[in-house]
């Protein structure tokens, strides 16, 4: 890694929290006439999506089909809260569960979509119409609107204002400290395993001053790149975007950084502010837009962004142009890179193996099988065997906002942490760098979690 100043600077009763091997997917979503499945936009601008007595009876029906069918049993802790509940009740059904109750499951699901991509055999067109994570968003935007959020959430839910406030001279060590010593002493109701990543003065954006390119005048290319860094990716973690930058350069990749960035809304989505989000998209949305028009492509690095732009802002903006042109243009970097490959244009001249690779897949990345690209393209490098896990770790969701129910956050992930150490591998980490953190804090011995970026550029040697 070069120096700081340098922006290329680095359905059974019986719960499994076991994680499964490579990229699960099933077919689901098929209606009895063999329809491909099909998805509504998100209702809330109507008057009943808010209505939360509609709101209660629509999450009695859907829970009581998940209940019969119990297929997402071991694809987070939503289910199982749910199943829970239900084989607790004094009915054993879904009438013997109060309705204050349900709530326990709105907090425990992180949004990651991973039940109605791969899962669900209900989903539109499908007579009964099962959406769950929609469901989840809309009950999480009732009581956001009905009771507010506390400090904690509205702190947590706002990493691109703690991280500015960080960039003041002699600040960022001071915020670091608080929040960490907040979190461990129960003010922020973050278990230590949770605690939330530091920040860093000397951003990425700061770094990479050189790629920030105006709005105005957006010269047409084939190929060329516009980075959005996230805040993660701006203030926790700068080195990601600097491994994105060096590996895209590398490959003669031409990389921009546009003029404005703001935080895309995904943990204010996740609180269920949804005006919050409308603002985030109003100030991201017409910049990046710009830039797809002229010909560029989108990359970002963290997948629960990518989402957001993806899903979330279409479904919530279905008749915007603008949103759509950005869908289009968006992916993840393992998604361009393979692109690239494809293409007979990707760089193949590697310098160091990497030995064994054991890679966690992000659950926001699942449904789109970026686990399959991040895993080809690692194996590319000589010497190098990728071995690759899915399933939810509980780093994402109401963890990554303090907004969900986080005394576990390792619990679904003790199956990966055993395999890490019976393997020993010479690497580990996960696409999704919250993920990765929550991994290496699990392990607690010493070694760190790396990015499959980072471990690109290593087997490149720049």
């Amino acid at each position: 890694m070069q120096a700081e100043d340098d922006c290329s600077g680095r359905n059974s009763g019986e719960r499994d929290n076991s994680l499964v091997s490579g990229g699960e997917r099933a077919t689901c979503g098929q209606s009895q006439n063999g329809e491909a499945p099909f998805r509504p936009p998100l209702s809330w601008k109507e008057p009943d999506f808010w209505d939360e007595e509609k709101l209660l009876s629509e999450m009695e029906r859907i829970f009581d089909i998940c209940h019969g069918c119990r297929r997402c049993l071991n694809l987070c802790d939503a289910f199982p809260t749910l199943f829970e509940l239900v084989d607790g009740s004094g009915t054993m059904e879904m009438d013997g569960v109060a309705k204050r109750d349900y709530w326990k499951v709105v907090d425990t699901c992180y949004l990651c979509d991973r039940c109605y991509a791969i899962r669900c055999p209900f989903v539109p067109p499908h007579e009964w119409a099962v959406d769950f994570p929609q469901l989840m968003l809309r009950a999480r935007a009732v009581r956001h609107r009905s009771r507010g959020v506390s400090f904690r959430e509205r702190l947590l839910a706002s990493p691109d204002g703690i991280g500015r406030l960080a960039a003041i001279p002699g600040v960022a060590r001071i915020i670091s400290a608080v929040v960490g010593r907040a979190a461990a002493h129960g003010r922020l109701h973050l278990p230590r395993e949770s605690a939330l990543p530091p920040f860093h003065r000397d951003t990425l954006r700061k770094r990479c001053r050189r790629l920030i390119s105006p709005s105005a005048g957006i010269p047409e290319v084939d190929g060329g790149v516009v980075l959005f860094a996230t805040c993660y990716g701006n203030f926790n973690a700068p080195d990601l975007g600097g491994d994105l930058i060096a590996v895209f350069e590398h490959n003669g990749i031409p990389v921009v950084l546009t003029e404005t960035e703001r935080c895309c809304g995904r943990l204010r989505l996740e609180l269920g502010d949804l005006d919050a989000v409308a603002r985030a998209k109003a100030v991201d949305i017409p910049v990046l837009a710009g830039w797809a028009e002229r010909g560029w492509h989108i990359v970002a690095p963290l997948p629960s962004c990518v989402q957001m732009f993806r899903q979330w802002l279409p479904l919530m903006f279905p008749d915007d142009p603008q949103v759509q042109k950005v869908r289009n243009a968006i992916a993840e970097p393992f998604e361009y890179l393979v692109r690239q490959f494809e293409a007979d244009k990707l760089r193949v001249d590697f310098k160091h193996p990497l030995g064994v690779v054991l890679l966690h897949l992000s659950c926001f990345s699942s449904e789109r099988d970026v686990s399959s690209e991040t895993r080809d393209i690692l194996s590319l490098v000589p010497g190098t065997h990728v071995e690759t896990m899915a399933g939810c770790i509980g780093a994402g969701g109401g963890c990554g906002s303090g907004s969900g129910r986080c005394d576990m956050p390792l619990a679904a992930g003790e199956h990966l942490l055993g395999r890490i150490r019976q393997v020993m591998p010479d690497h580990y980490g996960s696409g999704c760098p919250r993920a990765g953190r929550q991994i290496e804090m699990g392990l607690a011995n010493g070694s760190r979690a790396e990015h499959p970026l980072t471990l690109l550029r290593l087997a490149y040697g720049i």
